[in-house]
């Protein structure tokens, strides 16, 4: 493999605190060396790109690939398509499949799969319970083996305190995070968008927005009671973020992710019975939407995901209420997220620590630095340059997007894995 030589960029690292101007060398599928100006090694491929952002590759911490059971959606081919676009190199892939990652077999399946891709390594959660059905817990220990770097039943919330009790104390036994899908499953059963004036207007059956926090108050308070590590998925309300705010002051293993729709879009964004802004857990007023964008700027906020649900037209194509929540998010990460550094006075280094070192701690994994003998997964990106995101012309195969027509700024430019160029 030849030397590759970045020049002119912005290096930017916030796992090792750097933000320079300068040069990188990529040799042997490893970063060799960085600095403000490197030589230019015999027969190197030299990529100058003035005034581009060249960062670690993105970690994205929660999305579902499709595979295996629901390949009409989305196949780990066309995720890794898709994530090379967006600038992701690794990702945790969600157990909510069909089987679900309840089997070590499995876990280790995932895992190969990824590095089949080429462009994209699939770091498994493992089934928090059997089938992810909430009823009884899998085998965590032979799970966590095989390589599962953490345990969530996906999009499912567990409904009963004492078996959410003894998966917390499980997992911490085997030095593992559960993660949670915060919403109580009785508030929320049936219901279609946050509860309040928009669902009453347009008929829709509603899910009060304390559904959130009232199952992130339970688990925060078996977290104190097990010594367990708890984490919040996509948090979405002002009154969850609160509670997880007291509970890291307290000294609790508690942290929390949210995903680019929570921050960007309100409930306005259903508008006419648009179901490609059917989410789950719902988009909510402005105030929360306000809540969460300052909480990624005030450290409450650990990591943001895709949380990448694919979904295909027949699972959209429906009333407003039967729809199938989710949208797909793995080529608009990035772009998403900046528009709170262009809009909302986000720092960009805190915005790309979200997405690399930030959830790379989260799932004990060596990605998402820059450091000298890393493996080079890079991403390179132009954080002016203006796109629309389009419905039908994203890379991949789900096309759910609820940015449709969305005017972005900043575009990847080429993503690299382990030295190899996948994207650009």
């Amino acid at each position: 493999m030849l030397d590759t030589l970045f020049t002119q960029v912005r290096l930017l690292d916030p796992a090792a605190g750097m933000d320079q101007p300068g040069a990188l060398l990529v040799r042997d599928g490893r970063i060799a060396d960085f600095g403000a100006d490197l030589g230019r090694p015999d027969g190197a491929t030299v990529i100058a790109a003035e005034g581009a952002v060249l960062c670690p590759g993105l970690v994205d911490m929660r999305a579902s690939l499709g595979e295996p059971g629901y390949e009409y959606r989305e196949t780990i081919a066309s995720a890794a398509q898709a994530a090379a676009a967006g600038g992701i190199t690794t990702l945790a892939a969600l157990p909510d499949s069909r089987p679900a990652i309840d089997d070590p077999a499995l876990v280790r399946l995932l895992t190969a799969r990824g590095e089949e891709t080429g462009s994209l390594t699939i770091l498994p959660y493992g089934a928090l319970t059997r089938g992810c059905r909430g009823e009884e817990l899998a085998e965590l220990g032979l799970l966590r083996e095989a390589g599962a770097v953490a345990f969530t039943d996906g999009g499912r919330a567990i409904a009963s305190a004492k078996l959410m009790r003894l998966a917390l104390a499980y997992a911490h036994g085997f030095a593992a995070r559960v993660v949670v899908h915060a919403e109580d499953p009785a508030l929320a059963a049936g219901g279609a968008a946050t509860e309040g004036e928009l669902a009453t207007r347009l008929g829709l059956p509603g899910i009060p927005a304390a559904a959130e926090a009232m199952l992130v108050a339970r688990d925060i308070r078996l977290a104190r009671l097990t010594g367990g590590a708890v984490h919040f998925a996509h948090v979405s309300t002002a009154e969850a973020l609160a509670l997880i705010r007291a509970a890291k002051d307290e000294g609790l293993a508690v942290t929390c992710d949210t995903a680019p729709p929570y921050f960007d879009l309100n409930e306005t964004a259903i508008g006419n019975f648009r179901t490609y802004a059917k989410l789950s857990p719902p988009l909510r007023p402005e105030s929360d939407r306000l809540a969460v964008a300052a909480a990624l700027a005030d450290g409450t906020i650990d990591a943001v995901a895709s949380d990448h649900q694919p979904r295909d037209a027949d699972d959209k194509r429906q009333p407003f209420a039967l729809a199938s929540p989710g949208g797909a998010g793995l080529a608009t990460l990035l772009g998403v997220t900046l528009a709170q550094v262009h809009g909302a006075g986000l720092a960009l280094a805190r915005a790309i620590a979200l997405l690399t070192a930030g959830p790379a701690r989260l799932l004990g994994s060596d990605a998402g630095t820059l450091a000298k003998g890393a493996p080079a997964d890079l991403c390179l990106f132009a954080p002016d340059a203006a796109w629309r995101v389009e419905a039908g012309a994203l890379p991949g195969k789900a096309q759910n997007t609820p940015f449709d027509g969305r005017a972005l700024e900043g575009r990847v430019l080429g993503t690299w894995k382990a030295g190899k160029r996948v994207f650009g």
